[in-house]
């Protein structure tokens, strides 16, 4: 497969011989005396290095509005500033070219007069890369100034339901989980658990060794898998390519989409920690999603002072209110060509977006995903976030960098995740439906024949650490997971021609081996009474060896479990946490009660979206130190 050519060292020679990016802008602001020169020539000098408009670096550097920057085209141009928000467009015209495709490449057409339709813009060059597409729609077209906020905020007030109903259904209805029928769910339900009553009934120990037996089988071939995930994977991730600060003309744009919902605690640290992110301003596209009815993440957002180059885009209400319907909504308003997603709790590393950017520059072009590493930096908080520690080091520091290398379906986590947007627009995004929708878009990434792979870098989060809390969190994941296999298991032999014998075979252990799993554990747990000089059950009918090659697979698995924490707790550098990984035992009986809770929602409430709650456990010592200043955004960035 062709590679792409690594696009993060700009060819000198190239460079030497660009023109500066000169604008009327510029010729206006010196003009008017608005700028020095210099400074002029500084952001005329960067545009060109890092193919942007002078716009750009002014509005990031300079202090200057979007709506200043526009005034000072029209003044030199004689042309008229249009609000579009004030004097609408003709709804016909934006639905010829629809709302979508307005926000995507910035051209509003308005109104037709004089026998040709005004399309408003706020950069002569994008009109201009876009006027022959433009007039195929329309016929002839002329442009007239707006600023990009403006375009952004009439489409988003007049066209809110189609971009609401865009936002909902954009995965095709036979790839999505909306077409869940609960009642067909609650039927199916009835009919295994009558079935296993008649059952015990009938022959309850027949039907204990049977269920015993299943068990073990579940639990072997799934602490295999990880298992062999662990050994392919044995060695570290590579730290990868980080670019130099010379290579800054071939960074992307990358958008940063953080979902936030009822956050009355978590504003401030927010902030403070995407401030401490190492990218060029000017190439940073952060966008805070909040539902329209969330008053509280509203309230704390506007205690704070946002920077320029954050966006607060919010998200009518509509039929459901999801985390992947938010980031449908949100990705019409991106503008990068990357798109991040980050929790609202989340404190990335520095470096990050920087690896991220070179990594995709030097990854095949299939690989149009790329997964970070999560851990938690409240570990010490209780035994429960300890627990939790363990596992998020086992599960993304061993076990999913495993399955990625042996060739498996990589089920995502919700958050550190990085996208080639057309890759993603491709698929329709998210399924706003699935409250796990990573998980589900891992699967429809490896089906549509794209990779995900890991990049070495961290991202902290806080561990859930109160009981009811953490097992709502995890009835919302299993439910989530219950959900996806139901979707992909639709049409089992078309999934298989998808994905081909050995990830359809992974998925299985994956997905329905990770629920039947928890499910079953308590059969597993009467295992624990043999120590006790107890006789367990299923010793009346097996023979003597059956029954002991049962109890040594059930202790086996609990040491490779062991092996592959205490390798995972070293590469975090969190070994002091070792002696807790035995508790791991009192830990994961917690989620079968999630599992139990989670498949009876799927009976009456299968897209309800279990909120878990930020900023109650978190540590001052890893907010990052604060400016001493922070610009303020204009209030027009609020589409």
């Amino acid at each position: 497969m062709t590679r792409l050519t690594p696009q993060l060292t700009p060819d000198p020679a190239a460079q030497v011989h660009r023109p500066l990016r000169k604008s009327w802008t510029c010729d206006q602001l010196a003009a008017d005396g608005a700028l020095a020169p210099d400074a002029i020539f500084t952001a005329q000098q960067s545009a060109t290095r890092m193919g942007l408009q002078v716009e750009d670096i002014l509005y990031a550097h300079h202090g200057l509005s979007r709506r200043a920057l526009a005034e000072a085209q029209t003044d030199r141009t004689g042309s008229q500033l249009i609000d579009p928000i004030r004097d609408p467009p003709d709804p016909r015209l934006v639905a010829q070219l629809g709302p979508a495709e307005v926000l995507r490449h910035g051209v509003l057409p308005w109104r037709r007069m004089g026998g040709c339709v005004v399309v408003l813009s706020s950069d002569p060059d994008r009109f201009a890369r876009r006027k022959s597409a433009l007039t195929a729609v329309f016929g002839p077209v002329r442009m007239a100034f707006t600023t990009e906020d403006h375009i952004s905020r009439c489409i988003s007030t007049q066209f809110a339901s189609h971009l609401v109903r865009r936002a909902e259904n954009r995965v095709p209805r036979d790839e999505s989980c909306r077409r869940w029928a609960a009642p067909a769910a609650i039927r199916l339900a009835l009919l295994v658990v009558t079935i296993l009553l008649t059952a015990a009934i009938l022959a309850p120990i027949t039907t204990f060794t049977i269920m015993t037996g299943l068990t073990v089988l579940i639990m072997t071939l799934s602490t295999g898998v990880k298992t062999a995930a662990a050994i392919v994977g044995r060695a570290a991730l590579p730290d990868g390519p980080a670019p130099e600060p010379a290579s800054l003309a071939r960074l992307p744009v990358i958008t940063l989409l953080i979902p936030l919902y009822r956050e009355k605690a978590i504003a401030d640290h927010l902030l403070a920690r995407l401030e401490a992110i190492d990218y060029p301003r000017e190439l940073l596209d952060v966008c805070l999603v909040m539902e329209a009815s969330d008053h509280t993440t509203r309230a704390a957002v506007g205690r704070a002072r946002l920077l320029t180059w954050m966006r607060l885009i919010t998200v009518p209400d509509g039929s459901i209110k999801t985390k992947p319907r938010a980031l449908n909504y949100a990705l019409d308003f991106a503008h990068g060509s990357i798109i991040g997603v980050y929790d609202a709790e989340d404190a990335p590393a520095a470096d990050q977006l920087r690896r991220v950017a070179a990594h995709f520059a030097q990854a095949d072009p299939a690989v149009v995903c790329l997964q970070g590493m999560l851990d938690y930096y409240n570990a010490r908080s209780n035994w429960l976030t300890r627990c939790f520690t363990i596992e998020y080091a086992a599960w993304f520091r061993v076990i999913l960098p495993g399955y990625a290398r042996m060739g498996l379906v990589v089920p995502l986590g919700g958050t550190t995740l990085f996208f080639r947007r057309a890759a993603l627009e491709k698929l329709g995004g998210w399924d706003a439906h699935n409250v796990t929708e990573d998980a589900d878009l891992g699967i429809r990434l490896a089906r549509h024949g794209y990779r995900t792979e890991f990049v070495n870098t961290v991202t902290e989060e806080e561990a859930n650490g109160r009981f009811w809390p953490w097992v709502k969190q995890r009835s919302r994941w299993l439910k989530g997971y219950a959900i996806t296999y139901g979707v992909h298991m639709r049409n089992p032999v078309r999934l298989w021609r998808d994905l081909g014998a050995w990830r359809f075979f992974g998925l299985q252990i994956l997905f329905a081996g990770t629920l039947a799993q928890f499910l079953l554990s308590p059969l597993l747990w009467t295992f624990w009474v043999i120590p006790f000089g107890i006789t367990h059950p299923i010793q009346a009918l097996l023979p003597v060896w059956a029954f002991w090659a049962f109890a040594g697979l059930f202790v086996a698995t609990e040491i490779a479990s062991l092996a592959i924490a205490w390798v995972a707790l070293g590469r975090a550098g969190k070994r002091r946490l070792w002696p807790w990984a035995i508790s791991l035992q009192l830990y994961f009986p917690l989620a079968t009660i999630a599992a139990y809770k989670g498949l009876l929602e799927l009976t009456w409430k299968p897209f309800y979206w279990d909120k878990t709650a930020h900023g109650v456990l978190l540590p001052k010592a890893t907010l990052p130190p604060q400016p001493s200043a922070r610009p303020v955004s204009d209030g027009s960035q609020k589409p």
